[in-house]
């Protein structure tokens, strides 16, 4: 089993939506452009996002268990996979790719 990188590539925030439909919150994404978890074969790296992570989970699963190639050539690089959270008021995508370095 290896590691896997997950990169915060793009955030977006959609104001309108958010004061037409969401009640007030005071612990909002804090994600940002560049950040870089490690996720240690199938773990959620710490600090990582829970609701995250439930969108992408089975994705870092397969990439850390050797699996790739998700829906017949999607990515040019078959060991990775491009995943947005399913946040609707302020989606975050992750880059997961799957690195050589084996899994504690």
């Amino acid at each position: 089993m290896n590691k896997v990188r997950i990169t915060v590539m793009k955030t977006a925030r959609y104001d309108d939506l958010i004061e037409k439909y969401e009640n007030p919150i005071t612990d909002a994404c804090d994600m940002r452009e560049g950040m870089v978890f490690i996720a240690n074969g199938w773990r959620r790296p710490e600090g990582f996002c829970e609701s995250a992570w439930e969108s992408m989970s089975a994705f870092v699963m397969a990439l850390a268990h050797g699996g790739g190639g998700f829906y017949d050539g999607w990515m040019k690089n078959e060991r990775s996979a491009m995943i947005s959270c399913n946040d609707g008021f302020r989606p975050v995508s992750f880059l997961i790719e799957t690195m050589d370095e084996e899994a504690d």
